[in-house]
């Protein structure tokens, strides 16, 4: 039987042993503990970047790491079972993981987050750890929706399929936790916007991510989206898809880190 992935459920010498066998990279699921509309667990945002991660690691070698599994969520005030950090602790959890876990002998650390408002601070986090980080080791980031291609982002997560508890993120937990779904309950939900004179995407921020409660303003069901035809077959079309898409921009950040560019500051 092939060996987990999951870190937390390795021994300390099986972890040792790995790190002898070449693994040097260690996936960290990040999302949030809030509200998914009528039908969709609050542990959505965890849910699928630890599976997305999961499916990775196995491709390549890696470890997964216990998810962290509260953010930035803020927006979500208003709605029951809301668990979230403020933004100075959640960097400092981060930089403390990286260098944790780099001091213990993980020599990339990539944070694959599910939730939206994370990822500025995440890279952030990133960013202030970099100059205590030894030679030859990195720490970065990605949404994990943001490595797809344009049509299968389309599809999943996007102004036009909506950007919460919609039909991609519905039919992903479906594929992975089906018994969590309540689809029976499951509504339509689009925020009230006015007609926009200039890119969506600016006032979307200004609105939804500067705000405690926004969400909750704008979308009181809670749902950004139709997730009323979701299915778990769609979301493992849609996790394969994204599997695959995270994988080639590891590729290509590995590649990006490995130019011979400049001289490396660090000791």
């Amino acid at each position: 039987m092939a060996q987990t992935v999951f870190l937390d459920e390795l021994t300390e010498p099986e972890v040792a042993a790995r790190f002898r066998d070449g693994l040097d990279t260690l996936l960290v699921p990040t999302g949030s503990t809030e509200q998914h509309g009528p039908h969709g667990p609050i542990g959505t945002d965890v849910i699928i970047p630890r599976e997305v991660c999961r499916r990775v690691a196995e491709a390549r070698n890696a470890l997964v790491a216990p998810p962290l599994a509260y953010g930035l969520a803020a927006g979500h005030r208003g709605f029951a079972g809301l668990g979230y950090l403020n933004a100075p602790t959640y960097l400092a959890v981060i930089e403390d993981l990286i260098l944790s876990f780099v001091e213990s002998g993980f020599r990339r650390v990539v944070f694959v987050n599910g939730h939206y408002t994370n990822y500025p601070a995440i890279n952030l986090a990133c960013f202030n750890a970099s100059p205590k980080l030894p030679k030859g080791t990195a720490a970065w980031a990605l949404s994990y929706w943001d490595a797809l291609p344009p049509d299968e982002a389309e599809a999943y997560l996007s102004l036009a399929t909506g950007l919460h508890a919609n039909i991609g993120e519905t039919s992903a937990v479906m594929a992975v936790r089906p018994e969590l779904v309540k689809l029976e309950r499951a509504v339509e939900g689009w925020p009230p916007f006015p007609e926009l004179g200039g890119p969506s995407m600016p006032t979307i921020f200004a609105f939804f991510e500067t705000s405690a409660g926004s969400t909750f303003r704008a979308l009181p069901q809670g749902v950004w989206g139709d997730p009323r035809n979701s299915s778990g077959e769609l979301g493992l079309q849609f996790l394969e898809q994204i599997a695959r898409a995270v994988g080639t921009v590891m590729d290509d950040v590995e590649a990006t880190l490995s130019m011979d560019v400049h001289n490396d500051p660090r000791p």
